[in-house]
């Protein structure tokens, strides 16, 4: 949808008619209330149009020009497949000797009448060999005012690798085989207490084969095989643990993965990662852009510490990462992750949602796809106000799985990064109890809450909601909606609505 549409609809007000009787009457007038309210929101929606269009001149011709509807086109047109290899140049020979690659997503397996169900998915590619210097032209495209031979050594090698990473060819039609091995060190008084499966070794052949972007996705039921001490895999009926196996995929070094036999009941965080657990600075492109192929990935402040303690404090926690990245990138959130945060399983975004607007709904695709797939657990949903998917999907979920869903906790980006200056809307949060909810400033902020028991606001973080578009200059985001009254914090919640593309996929 067009950005001018997106912000007219959420700022104009809701009519509710009465269902007339089934006989033919007439056509409803406006009356001269009903022409000074849409008088009034058309001045509004003029001011806010005014006020973005003047954000998005701030950040200069480089950055503007390849925004369009608050997408950014490059990202919209990524190449796949046979499209890489046309733009690079190369040909079916080049490719046919070069190493097949697997991207192996940590998975998460559910317990069934049948069994332990793991859903198992990725991507099967190859990676051309490109020389340096085509590797520093094809980065160029992703460092906006910067040159990649201006960077320090170790930014140009990450940005280097990164950027194969996404200039790879995709291999269609391929059969994945997956060998499961109870081999995983974890340690279970820091990793939500998951052990280590007893038992489940054995190797399975997928259903399909990939899909034309190389993408593989299908649910395989595990025999509970026995381990060479005659262990066997708990039943998930009859534990509280999280047990896990590692997936090798046969024929290929790269294909490892860790899944997660998560019991029917417990407590599972699903977690977004830019700007939440790792700095990316996504609205400011410039920045996020070098934060995101070039630099080292930083944790934001001291949330590493918040993650930790929950893992230690309660021993039935399931860790989902759930970013909209492209999974070319995955590798390095996943590196990351398991470095600084407990261990878990992930979501990426798949190539087969490439175009535009399956994008924008693949967040809530993969919400739903794990919250149907735990019905009996409870969870706790983590992202920051620079999403505007998030601002959409997770008030969602609380209408959509009331008995579910037990937090949203939400980072006020702009509270701490005063270059934030996007508005985003709120309105998806009016009805919600405030127990449920707490746009918080700071991880310290969510210290003490008993997310347990649904406790998930701390009453000393002053939340400012008016249920409608905020962080709008002059006053704007009160007469933008319905105020509710609440007590106020010293810096209004801003976040990315235009940007809302690059928040999808990053």
């Amino acid at each position: 949808m067009p950005l001018t549409a997106a912000l007219l609809l959420s700022v104009l007000p809701r009519v509710v008619f009465a269902v007339p009787p089934p006989m033919i009457t007439p056509p409803p007038a406006l009356t001269a209330q009903h022409l000074e309210i849409l008088e009034q929101k058309r001045d509004i929606f003029s001011d806010v149009n005014s006020y973005v269009d003047s954000v998005v001149s701030g950040l200069g011709s480089d950055v503007s020009s390849y925004i369009a509807s608050g997408v950014p086109q490059f990202f919209a047109d990524l190449p796949t497949g046979t499209a890489v290899m046309s733009k690079l140049g190369l040909s079916d020979s080049d490719i046919a000797p070069l190493p097949t690659q697997v991207l192996n997503v940590p998975a998460y397996a559910n317990w069934t009448d049948q069994g332990w169900n793991v859903r198992v998915h990725g991507n099967v590619y190859k990676v051309p060999n490109l020389t340096e210097s085509k590797l520093n032209s094809l980065a160029n495209i992703f460092l906006i005012g910067t040159d990649i031979t201006d960077l320090p050594g170790p930014q140009q090698t990450q940005a280097r690798n990164l950027t194969s990473e996404i200039f790879v060819v995709q291999q269609k039609d391929v059969n994945v085989t997956v060998t499961f091995a109870n081999d995983v060190a974890v340690e279970p008084q820091n990793d939500g207490g998951a052990i280590n499966a007893a038992g489940g070794a054995q190797s399975i052949q997928l259903p399909y084969s990939t899909t034309a972007e190389g993408d593989f996705d299908a649910w395989l039921t595990l025999a509970n095989t026995s381990s060479s001490s005659g262990g066997h895999m708990l039943a998930g009926n009859a534990t509280t643990r999280i047990q896990t196996l590692n997936m090798y995929i046969n024929g290929t070094d790269t294909g490892n993965a860790t899944a997660y036999l998560v019991p029917p009941t417990g407590i599972t965080v699903v977690s977004d990662i830019d700007d939440i657990l790792r700095v990316t600075k996504i609205w400011d492109p410039k920045e996020g852009l070098l934060n995101s192929f070039a630099r080292p990935f930083t944790p934001w402040l001291n949330m590493p510490e918040i993650y930790s303690n929950w893992s230690t404090s309660l021993q039935d926690f399931h860790f989902h990462y759930l970013t909209t990245t492209p999974e070319q990138v995955t590798r390095n959130y996943m590196d990351f992750i398991f470095k600084t945060y407990p261990l878990g399983s992930f979501d990426t975004r798949p190539l087969n949602f490439s175009d535009v607007n399956a994008t924008l709904a693949i967040r809530k695709s993969l919400l739903n796809k794990i919250f149907q797939t735990f019905p009996q657990r409870k969870f706790i949903v983590v992202g920051d106000t620079s999403n505007s998917d998030i601002m959409s999907d997770y008030p969602q979920l609380a209408k959509d799985y009331p008995n579910q869903l037990l937090c949203i906790l939400l980072r006020n980006s702009s509270s701490t990064d005063s270059t934030d200056k996007f508005p985003y809307d709120t309105s998806g949060f009016q009805g919600l109890p405030q127990n449920q909810y707490m746009f918080f400033n700071v991880p310290d902020d969510l210290r003490g809450l008993d997310i347990a028991n649904g406790q998930c606001y701390n009453s000393s973080v002053r939340q400012n909601v008016t249920f409608s578009q905020q962080g709008l200059p002059f006053g704007l985001s009160k007469s933008a909606g319905t105020v509710v009254a609440r007590p106020g914090v010293a810096t209004s919640i801003v976040g990315v609505l235009l940007f809302a593309g690059f928040s999808l996929l990053f």
